[in-house]
Protein backbone atom coordinates (compact mmCIF):
# COMPACT_ATOMS: atom_id res chain seq x y z
CA UNK A 1 0.00 0.00 0.00
CA UNK A 2 1.11 4.00 -0.81
CA UNK A 3 3.49 5.25 1.96
CA UNK A 4 1.05 7.91 3.88
CA UNK A 5 1.28 9.94 7.07
CA UNK A 6 -0.22 9.01 9.70
CA UNK A 7 -1.03 5.06 8.07
CA UNK A 8 -2.11 2.83 11.13
CA UNK A 9 0.46 -0.26 9.54
CA UNK A 10 1.99 -1.08 12.49
CA UNK A 11 -0.86 -0.22 14.51
CA UNK A 12 -3.11 -2.21 12.77
CA UNK A 13 -2.56 -5.71 14.81
CA UNK A 14 -3.38 -3.74 18.00
CA UNK A 15 -6.58 -2.34 16.53
CA UNK A 16 -7.42 -5.65 15.10
CA UNK A 17 -7.01 -7.21 19.28
CA UNK A 18 -9.71 -4.12 20.50
CA UNK A 19 -12.27 -4.51 17.95
CA UNK A 20 -12.27 -8.55 18.24
CA UNK A 21 -12.76 -7.73 22.19
CA UNK A 22 -15.90 -6.41 21.29
CA UNK A 23 -18.72 -8.66 21.69
CA UNK A 24 -21.28 -9.56 18.69
CA UNK A 25 -19.28 -7.21 16.22
CA UNK A 26 -20.01 -7.72 12.74
CA UNK A 27 -20.42 -5.07 10.69
CA UNK A 28 -17.84 -2.02 11.13
CA UNK A 29 -17.71 1.47 9.70
CA UNK A 30 -14.22 2.89 8.86
CA UNK A 31 -15.04 6.51 8.91
CA UNK A 32 -11.78 8.51 7.93
CA UNK A 33 -10.07 5.14 5.98
CA UNK A 34 -7.18 6.99 3.99
CA UNK A 35 -5.14 4.11 2.46
CA UNK A 36 -7.74 1.54 3.98
CA UNK A 37 -5.31 -0.77 5.72
CA UNK A 38 -7.67 -1.00 8.65
CA UNK A 39 -10.64 -1.72 6.86
CA UNK A 40 -9.13 -4.50 4.74
CA UNK A 41 -7.31 -5.62 7.57
CA UNK A 42 -10.93 -5.92 9.29
CA UNK A 43 -12.55 -7.30 6.23
CA UNK A 44 -9.86 -9.79 5.85
CA UNK A 45 -10.86 -10.83 9.67
CA UNK A 46 -14.01 -11.44 9.06
CA UNK A 47 -16.11 -7.98 9.03
CA UNK A 48 -18.44 -6.79 6.96
CA UNK A 49 -17.13 -3.25 6.37
CA UNK A 50 -18.03 0.44 5.15
CA UNK A 51 -14.90 2.32 4.08
CA UNK A 52 -15.38 6.32 4.01
CA UNK A 53 -13.11 8.66 2.76
CA UNK A 54 -14.14 12.10 1.05
CA UNK A 55 -10.35 12.61 -1.32
CA UNK A 56 -11.05 10.98 -4.42
CA UNK A 57 -7.44 8.91 -4.09
CA UNK A 58 -8.63 7.70 -0.48
CA UNK A 59 -11.83 6.53 -1.98
CA UNK A 60 -10.48 4.52 -4.58
CA UNK A 61 -8.34 2.80 -2.41
CA UNK A 62 -11.56 1.87 -0.74
CA UNK A 63 -12.72 0.53 -3.47
CA UNK A 64 -9.93 -1.46 -4.59
CA UNK A 65 -9.64 -2.48 -0.64
CA UNK A 66 -12.87 -3.01 0.97
CA UNK A 67 -15.60 -2.85 -1.78
CA UNK A 68 -14.35 -5.01 -4.52
CA UNK A 69 -15.02 -9.01 -4.18
CA UNK A 70 -11.15 -10.68 -5.08
CA UNK A 71 -12.31 -13.71 -6.64
CA UNK A 72 -14.76 -11.96 -8.83
CA UNK A 73 -12.18 -10.15 -10.59
CA UNK A 74 -8.36 -11.20 -10.03
CA UNK A 75 -8.41 -13.18 -12.86
CA UNK A 76 -8.95 -10.50 -15.56
CA UNK A 77 -6.74 -7.44 -13.07
CA UNK A 78 -3.95 -10.27 -13.90
CA UNK A 79 -5.30 -10.18 -17.90
CA UNK A 80 -5.01 -6.34 -17.88
CA UNK A 81 -2.05 -5.48 -15.68
CA UNK A 82 -0.15 -7.33 -18.67
CA UNK A 83 -1.30 -5.29 -20.91
CA UNK A 84 -1.40 -2.28 -19.19
CA UNK A 85 2.20 -2.87 -18.51
CA UNK A 86 2.98 -3.12 -22.16
CA UNK A 87 1.14 0.51 -23.40
CA UNK A 88 4.18 2.23 -24.75
CA UNK A 89 5.41 5.16 -22.64
CA UNK A 90 3.88 9.03 -24.10
CA UNK A 91 5.13 11.40 -21.88
CA UNK A 92 2.19 14.61 -21.10
CA UNK A 93 0.70 16.60 -18.37
CA UNK A 94 1.66 14.09 -15.46
CA UNK A 95 5.15 14.38 -16.84
CA UNK A 96 5.23 17.78 -17.61
CA UNK A 97 3.87 18.55 -13.94
CA UNK A 98 5.64 16.25 -11.73
CA UNK A 99 8.44 15.05 -13.26
CA UNK A 100 9.70 18.12 -15.24
CA UNK A 101 8.34 21.38 -13.00
CA UNK A 102 8.89 19.09 -9.90
CA UNK A 103 10.95 16.28 -9.31
CA UNK A 104 8.75 13.83 -7.44
CA UNK A 105 9.39 10.80 -10.01
CA UNK A 106 11.59 10.61 -13.32
CA UNK A 107 10.82 11.81 -16.46
CA UNK A 108 11.32 8.09 -17.74
CA UNK A 109 8.62 6.57 -15.53
CA UNK A 110 6.47 9.58 -15.74
CA UNK A 111 5.94 8.60 -19.40
CA UNK A 112 4.39 5.37 -18.38
CA UNK A 113 2.48 6.82 -15.74
CA UNK A 114 0.76 9.45 -18.49
CA UNK A 115 0.60 6.27 -20.91
CA UNK A 116 -0.83 4.25 -18.78
CA UNK A 117 -3.87 6.59 -17.13
CA UNK A 118 -4.49 7.36 -20.99
CA UNK A 119 -5.04 3.75 -21.42
CA UNK A 120 -7.13 3.28 -18.57
CA UNK A 121 -9.29 6.51 -19.14
CA UNK A 122 -9.95 4.94 -22.81
CA UNK A 123 -10.58 1.04 -22.00
CA UNK A 124 -14.04 -0.41 -21.50
CA UNK A 125 -13.80 -1.64 -18.40
CA UNK A 126 -16.00 -2.29 -15.17
CA UNK A 127 -15.81 -0.08 -12.52
CA UNK A 128 -13.85 -3.11 -10.36
CA UNK A 129 -11.37 -3.86 -12.55
CA UNK A 130 -10.62 0.09 -13.49
CA UNK A 131 -10.35 0.72 -10.16
CA UNK A 132 -7.83 -1.81 -8.75
CA UNK A 133 -5.81 -1.03 -11.92
CA UNK A 134 -5.64 2.22 -11.37
CA UNK A 135 -4.54 1.26 -7.79
CA UNK A 136 -2.16 -0.62 -8.95
CA UNK A 137 -0.71 2.29 -11.04
CA UNK A 138 -0.83 4.46 -7.76
CA UNK A 139 1.45 2.03 -5.82
CA UNK A 140 3.98 1.75 -9.02
CA UNK A 141 4.27 5.26 -8.85
CA UNK A 142 4.38 5.37 -4.88
CA UNK A 143 7.34 2.95 -5.34
CA UNK A 144 9.23 4.81 -8.11
CA UNK A 145 8.82 8.27 -6.07
CA UNK A 146 11.59 10.53 -5.03
CA UNK A 147 10.61 11.79 -1.63
CA UNK A 148 10.57 11.21 2.25
CA UNK A 149 6.78 10.07 2.34
CA UNK A 150 4.79 13.66 1.63
CA UNK A 151 4.61 15.16 -1.81
CA UNK A 152 4.89 18.58 0.24
CA UNK A 153 8.64 18.47 -1.61
CA UNK A 154 10.70 16.13 -2.77
CA UNK A 155 14.31 15.38 -2.89
CA UNK A 156 17.33 17.42 -4.48
CA UNK A 157 18.95 14.08 -6.18
CA UNK A 158 17.04 11.90 -7.18
CA UNK A 159 16.45 8.56 -5.00
CA UNK A 160 17.58 5.36 -5.65
CA UNK A 161 14.37 3.95 -6.32
CA UNK A 162 13.43 6.63 -8.56
CA UNK A 163 15.82 5.34 -11.25
CA UNK A 164 14.04 2.15 -10.75
CA UNK A 165 11.14 1.26 -14.27
CA UNK A 166 8.01 1.49 -12.54
CA UNK A 167 6.43 -2.18 -12.08
CA UNK A 168 2.87 -3.15 -11.64
CA UNK A 169 1.72 -5.73 -9.10
CA UNK A 170 -1.73 -6.87 -8.15
CA UNK A 171 -3.17 -4.84 -5.23
CA UNK A 172 -4.11 -6.12 -1.62
CA UNK A 173 -7.91 -6.95 -1.64
CA UNK A 174 -9.97 -9.39 -0.15
CA UNK A 175 -12.62 -12.18 -1.04
CA UNK A 176 -16.83 -10.92 -0.45
CA UNK A 177 -18.47 -8.00 -0.30
CA UNK A 178 -17.55 -4.58 1.15
CA UNK A 179 -18.69 -0.47 1.00
CA UNK A 180 -16.88 1.92 0.03
CA UNK A 181 -18.15 5.92 -0.37
CA UNK A 182 -16.88 9.05 -0.87
CA UNK A 183 -18.85 11.39 1.87
CA UNK A 184 -18.12 14.12 3.96
CA UNK A 185 -17.55 12.35 7.45
CA UNK A 186 -21.24 13.54 8.92
CA UNK A 187 -22.91 12.26 5.99
CA UNK A 188 -21.25 9.12 6.10
CA UNK A 189 -22.01 8.32 9.63
CA UNK A 190 -26.00 9.07 8.88
CA UNK A 191 -25.88 6.96 6.19
CA UNK A 192 -26.81 3.42 7.78
CA UNK A 193 -25.89 1.53 11.66
CA UNK A 194 -23.23 -0.33 12.34
CA UNK A 195 -21.92 -2.37 15.54
CA UNK A 196 -18.69 -0.90 15.46
CA UNK A 197 -17.31 2.84 13.66
CA UNK A 198 -14.10 3.02 13.63
CA UNK A 199 -12.48 6.79 13.36
CA UNK A 200 -8.75 7.96 12.38
CA UNK A 201 -9.53 11.73 11.79
CA UNK A 202 -6.97 14.54 10.77
CA UNK A 203 -5.37 15.72 14.25
CA UNK A 204 -3.35 18.22 13.40
CA UNK A 205 -2.76 20.95 10.42
CA UNK A 206 -1.46 18.57 8.07
CA UNK A 207 -3.50 18.06 5.20
CA UNK A 208 -3.57 14.70 3.29
CA UNK A 209 -4.82 16.60 0.01
CA UNK A 210 -1.79 18.96 0.44
CA UNK A 211 0.24 16.29 1.42
CA UNK A 212 -0.85 13.79 -1.37
CA UNK A 213 -2.60 16.03 -4.13
CA UNK A 214 -0.57 13.83 -6.63
CA UNK A 215 -2.63 10.65 -6.19
CA UNK A 216 -5.55 13.25 -6.28
CA UNK A 217 -4.67 14.27 -9.55
CA UNK A 218 -3.48 10.99 -11.12
CA UNK A 219 -6.88 9.36 -9.90
CA UNK A 220 -9.36 12.25 -11.10
CA UNK A 221 -7.75 12.51 -14.15
CA UNK A 222 -8.40 16.29 -14.56
CA UNK A 223 -5.31 17.96 -15.15
CA UNK A 224 -5.86 20.88 -12.96
CA UNK A 225 -4.11 24.41 -12.33
CA UNK A 226 -0.89 23.92 -10.01
CA UNK A 227 0.87 25.89 -7.98
CA UNK A 228 4.26 26.49 -5.89
CA UNK A 229 7.52 23.95 -6.17
CA UNK A 230 5.48 21.50 -5.22
CA UNK A 231 2.95 22.09 -8.26
CA UNK A 232 -0.28 21.65 -5.30
CA UNK A 233 -3.69 21.41 -7.29
CA UNK A 234 -4.94 24.90 -6.89
CA UNK A 235 -7.87 23.29 -5.05
CA UNK A 236 -5.76 22.48 -1.82
CA UNK A 237 -6.40 26.11 -1.40
CA UNK A 238 -9.90 25.93 -0.93
CA UNK A 239 -10.65 21.99 0.18
CA UNK A 240 -9.61 22.63 3.93
CA UNK A 241 -10.96 19.89 6.78
CA UNK A 242 -12.19 21.24 10.21
CA UNK A 243 -10.26 19.01 11.89
CA UNK A 244 -7.11 20.46 10.27
CA UNK A 245 -8.02 23.40 12.09
CA UNK A 246 -6.99 23.96 15.54
CA UNK A 247 -10.28 26.43 16.16
CA UNK A 248 -12.45 23.97 14.77
CA UNK A 249 -11.16 20.40 15.69
CA UNK A 250 -12.96 20.32 18.79
CA UNK A 251 -16.59 21.27 17.07
CA UNK A 252 -16.06 18.99 14.35
CA UNK A 253 -15.00 16.31 16.43
CA UNK A 254 -18.41 17.15 18.20
CA UNK A 255 -20.26 16.59 15.25
CA UNK A 256 -19.51 13.55 13.71
CA UNK A 257 -19.76 11.70 17.25
CA UNK A 258 -22.93 13.22 17.62
CA UNK A 259 -24.20 11.95 14.29
CA UNK A 260 -22.87 8.41 15.51
CA UNK A 261 -24.92 8.38 18.60
CA UNK A 262 -27.58 5.42 18.33
CA UNK A 263 -25.67 4.18 15.11
CA UNK A 264 -22.91 2.52 16.21
CA UNK A 265 -23.25 0.81 19.56
CA UNK A 266 -19.21 0.82 19.97
CA UNK A 267 -16.65 3.71 18.63
CA UNK A 268 -12.88 3.08 18.45
CA UNK A 269 -11.07 6.22 18.14
CA UNK A 270 -7.37 6.51 17.02
CA UNK A 271 -5.35 9.43 17.99
CA UNK A 272 -2.22 10.87 19.08
CA UNK A 273 -0.66 13.16 21.65
CA UNK A 274 0.56 15.57 18.20
CA UNK A 275 -2.97 16.38 18.29
CA UNK A 276 -4.88 19.62 18.74
CA UNK A 277 -6.94 18.49 21.18
CA UNK A 278 -5.17 17.10 24.41
CA UNK A 279 -6.17 13.27 25.19
CA UNK A 280 -8.12 14.18 28.28
CA UNK A 281 -10.61 16.52 26.15
CA UNK A 282 -10.74 13.45 23.48
CA UNK A 283 -12.19 11.39 26.33
CA UNK A 284 -14.63 13.73 27.66
CA UNK A 285 -16.10 14.07 24.40
CA UNK A 286 -16.22 10.32 23.66
CA UNK A 287 -17.38 10.01 27.27
CA UNK A 288 -20.81 11.62 25.84
CA UNK A 289 -21.87 8.35 23.93
CA UNK A 290 -20.91 6.16 26.95
CA UNK A 291 -18.50 4.49 28.97
CA UNK A 292 -14.39 4.62 28.14
CA UNK A 293 -11.28 2.57 28.42
CA UNK A 294 -7.93 3.50 26.65
CA UNK A 295 -4.78 1.84 25.37
CA UNK A 296 -1.90 4.36 24.72
CA UNK A 297 1.19 2.50 22.76
CA UNK A 298 4.51 4.07 21.62
CA UNK A 299 4.77 4.93 18.39
CA UNK A 300 7.79 6.02 15.64
CA UNK A 301 7.21 9.26 14.19
CA UNK A 302 7.29 9.65 10.04
CA UNK A 303 10.17 9.65 8.56
CA UNK A 304 9.91 13.08 7.47
CA UNK A 305 9.57 14.01 11.48
CA UNK A 306 12.82 11.97 12.19
CA UNK A 307 15.43 13.31 9.30
CA UNK A 308 15.53 16.77 10.43
CA UNK A 309 13.90 20.32 9.69
CA UNK A 310 14.66 21.61 6.18
CA UNK A 311 14.38 25.26 4.67
CA UNK A 312 12.86 25.45 0.32
CA UNK A 313 16.15 25.18 -0.69
CA UNK A 314 17.07 21.88 1.23
CA UNK A 315 18.99 22.87 3.47
CA UNK A 316 18.85 21.57 7.07
CA UNK A 317 17.84 24.16 9.76
CA UNK A 318 17.09 22.43 12.49
CA UNK A 319 16.51 19.30 14.35
CA UNK A 320 13.09 17.54 15.73
CA UNK A 321 12.18 17.78 19.54
CA UNK A 322 11.14 13.73 19.44
CA UNK A 323 11.44 10.73 17.47
CA UNK A 324 8.35 8.96 18.76
CA UNK A 325 5.15 9.62 19.77
CA UNK A 326 1.95 8.34 21.79
CA UNK A 327 -1.09 6.64 19.95
CA UNK A 328 -4.09 6.31 21.90
CA UNK A 329 -6.88 3.80 21.16
CA UNK A 330 -10.31 5.06 23.01
CA UNK A 331 -12.71 2.48 22.69
CA UNK A 332 -16.80 3.55 24.18
CA UNK A 333 -19.41 1.29 24.60
CA UNK A 334 -22.46 3.19 24.34
CA UNK A 335 -24.58 3.30 27.71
Amino acid sequence: MIKYLGSKRVLVPAILEVVQGCPEVHTVLDLFSGTSRVGHALKQAGYRVHANDHLAFAHLLARCHVAVDRSAVLAEVEERLEALAAVPPRPGWFTETFCVQSRFFHPDNGARVDAMRDALASWTLSDDVRDVLLVALMQAADRVDSTVGVQMAYLKAWAPRALKPLSLRVPAMADGPGVATCLDAVDAACSDHWDLAYLDPPYNQHSYLGNYHVWESLVRWDKPQVYGKACKRVDVRARKSDFNSKRRIAAALDEVLEALAGRARIVVLSYSNEGFLPPDQVRAALERLGQVTVLALDHRRYVGARIGIYNPQGERVGRVKHTTNKEFLFVVKAC
